[in-house]
């Protein structure tokens, strides 16, 4: 019979753990189908837009950086702007991420039928799809639900899984790239760019879930900002080599609705084709072992902080983990991908993300003034005073402001869904 909860989540996720959370939340399904849709637009300066805008998400990620050394607990965002603006601001936040983050994998879900289907038919419709999606959501639920090291094992399989064939591609096509392909004669102006600039910013989206798990980090103070920051930078170098191998194989890619898929099949033939598409299976796979880790510590934060009905912040007698956090994404995301109705939700999903950034980032000042002494000198402290901050504020700003009023339209109506469940959370908590 199960006892009384553990007061504590374990701290079992390290440096490495936190880097490969970070690395699967950007690098999913996007990747296979980004770089046809950006050379659509940009040409042979894709990849150095990859490159150009991952640098400016560096100072998202910083601030992100310091704030996550002010917290030692689960939360991320949900904590900073609670701190700063109180509890409905903090679980306006934590609402807005948790149904972009689990309409994000009921959707990723939904993209291993269609790869495993182009070459074995029964996975891609019918009893076949549904047993596929079935399994993946309650195998993803249960590694998590037994322990976060069994969780953090299976992220770090899925990633290596996923990175090996990549890695092997970028070495085998980078014969292919030439001058003209590495050093673009002209650059695309920022307006003529449009939506291109949501692909891109989409691409480096997701590493804040690691800022999620703080409550289960060693020593996140130290942990977290070097693991962020060093992954982001990584991960934007390893896009502009994807970018720059797809353009330099397949020089007429865009018009022609190309993959990396097809770089797979000129580099190495069928066998080729074969290898990335099981990289694509792996990958998105690695992503949603990632969200699957990350996002119902949003929830049990929720709960802790008396946002949603305590149900969701009990803590596993035996594992130890948020386990009915933990089953209620699983549940919920299986239900999404099954039924297609999480589409609606994938249109506002960049732009919640990037109205939670807001949020946090302008949580800083109030949060430095807040902290007491022994904290502030334990923190991870922005040189150049807000300057990095503001910079982060304003390109967060401008690109949420290229969403589409549909996009606007939506997110409203999911806030709205938010404040009444956390009305009547709230009212149980003074009854």
């Amino acid at each position: 019979m199960p006892g009384p909860a553990p007061k504590q989540l374990i701290r079992g996720i390290g440096f490495f753990g936190i880097a490969i959370l970070v690395l699967n939340a950007m690098i999913g399904a996007g990747i296979f189908a980004l770089p046809t849709s950006v050379a659509a637009t940009a040409g042979n300066s894709s990849p150095w837009l990859f490159l150009i805008v991952g640098l400016l998400v560096v100072t998202v990620v910083l601030t992100f950086a310091e704030l996550s050394s002010y917290f030692q607990n689960s939360g991320g965002p949900v904590l900073y702007t609670k701190a700063a603006f109180g509890p409905l601001v903090g679980f306006s936040t934590g609402w807005l991420l948790y149904v972009s983050r689990m309409s994000a994998f009921a959707a990723n879900v939904t993209v291993i039928p269609i790869y495993l289907g182009s070459f074995w038919p029964w996975f891609g419709e019918g009893v076949g799809r549904a047993v596929l999606i079935t399994i993946i959501c309650g195998g993803l639920t249960i590694a998590n639900y037994v322990g976060v090291k069994d969780g953090i094992r299976t992220v770090a399989v899925f990633t290596f899984l996923k990175l090996t064939p990549i890695l092997l591609m970028i070495l085998l096509g980078l014969p292919y790239v030439t001058p003209d392909t590495f050093i673009p004669s002209t650059f695309p102006r920022v307006d003529q760019l449009g939506s291109t600039t949501l692909l891109l910013v989409y691409a480096f989206v997701g590493f804040e879930s690691a800022t999620i798990v703080s409550g289960e980090t060693v020593n996140p103070r130290r942990t977290m900002p070097r693991a962020l920051v060093m992954t982001v930078l990584g991960t934007a170098l390893l896009y502009f080599l994807i970018v720059l191998v797809f353009i330099s194989v397949l020089p007429d890619a865009s018009g022609q609705g190309a993959t990396l898929v097809d770089v797979g099949r000129k580099l190495a033939g069928p066998a080729g084709a074969v290898i990335i598409t099981l990289a694509a299976v792996f990958s998105v796979t690695g992503n949603l072992s990632a969200i699957m880790l990350a996002v119902p510590r949003l929830t049990f934060s929720l709960a802790e902080e008396r946002l949603l009905p305590h149900w969701f912040g009990d803590v596993h007698v035996r594992y130890a983990t948020p386990g009915n956090s933990i089953l209620f994404l699983g549940a919920m995301s299986l239900a999404f991908a099954l039924s297609g109705t999480f589409a609606f939700l994938a249109a506002a999903s960049s732009l919640t993300r990037l109205i939670s950034y807001v949020l946090s980032i302008a949580a800083l000042p109030t949060i430095r003034r807040q902290a007491d002494e022994e904290t502030r000198a334990q923190a991870y402290r922005l040189k150049g005073n807000y300057v990095i901050p503001v910079l982060a504020l304003v390109l967060c700003s401008w690109i949420a402001f290229q969403s589409t009023a549909d996009a606007w339209l939506l997110t409203g109506g999911l806030l709205v869904l938010g404040h009444l469940l956390y009305s009547v959370a709230h009212q149980r908590v003074q009854h």
